[in-house]
């Protein structure tokens, strides 16, 4: 009995310690939402207020902040769905099969790369932007176009990591049938092994999705801001007359970024838990 009141306020205690995070987590995100319908005046002196009377804004700041930065916004949309999609298709695509490859072929070639794709998971993004900038100016990958690769090379450990444990746990007997009724690598990875992945790819596709989309460091480095910008970019050009930053705008700027995101994760959470979970304790 005495145990069960034990586990029971221990329960309690991560409860309340759990929604306190909860709430610190969420504090920002609800000052944006405030002061995104704000008039610029009242941002930084009623910053917590709620915007009603005088203050209320309404969609002013939304149209400002598109139309600020001597930048088309569209753009900057349309770069930020871009970069994404391909970023995310390429990493799915490549380390689904790497995984699949690694965890099948006991060699030591496999292994190395496995451990390095691994590794790369503890190695600070500071440590190589300089270089990489370079490298990517040398080899032209510094447009939205080709940025998705250099998108693989960051995303590809995390995803091989877990595409990994989980491939182990699919039955090698169904890739044995299916070579013995004719199948061939390719057709093998596409009929057999992808279908089974699934959920994996489905977690690791929501976890890359949010990655990329609200990266500000790699394209800033890589990219031309005169040419290209995504919205995490555009956000820090939303400057008025003689470089005073319009917070309303800024804030407008801001929330309409980061709807998509939380709106894709809250209709997909369910599956990271999921293909996470899967990845981990089946491997």
């Amino acid at each position: 009995m005495a145990a069960l009141k034990g586990e029971k306020r221990f329960n309690t205690f991560l409860t309340i310690l759990f929604t306190v995070i909860c709430i610190f987590w969420v504090i920002p995100v609800v000052i944006v939402v405030l002061n995104a319908f704000k008039l610029n005046s009242f941002v930084k002196t009623n910053t917590f207020a709620l915007p009603t009377g005088e203050m209320w804004a309404g969609f002013m700041n939304f149209v400002t902040g598109m139309s600020m930065g001597n930048y088309n916004f569209l753009k900057s949309v349309f770069y930020s769905f871009y970069i994404t999609i391909f970023s995310t298709a390429l990493i799915l695509l490549c380390t689904s099969m790497s995984a699949w490859y690694v965890s099948r072929v006991d060699s030591l070639i496999a292994r190395i790369v496995y451990y390095l794709c691994v590794f790369s998971m503890v190695v600070p993004f500071q440590m190589v932007m300089f270089t990489l900038s370079r490298t990517a100016d040398t080899l032209k990958l510094n447009t939205p176009y080709t940025i998705p690769i250099i998108y693989l090379g960051f995303g590809a450990g995390l995803a091989i990591f877990t595409f990994s444990g989980f491939v182990k746990s699919v039955p090698l007997g169904m890739e044995e049938a299916a070579a013995i009724d004719g199948c061939g690598p390719v057709r093998t990875y596409f009929q057999i092994v992808l279908p089974v992945l699934k959920p994996t790819l489905i977690s690791v596709a929501i976890l890359e999705i949010m990655w990329v989309w609200n990266d500000y460091l790699l394209p800033y480095l890589v990219l031309d801001k005169n040419l290209y910008r995504t919205i995490p970019i555009q956000v820090q050009y939303l400057k008025g007359s003689y470089g005073a930053v319009e917070l309303g705008a800024t804030m407008a700027i801001i929330l309409m970024g980061i709807i998509p995101v939380i709106i894709f994760y809250l209709c997909c959470q369910k599956y990271i838990i999921k293909g996470v979970a899967a990845g981990a304790v089946k491997g």
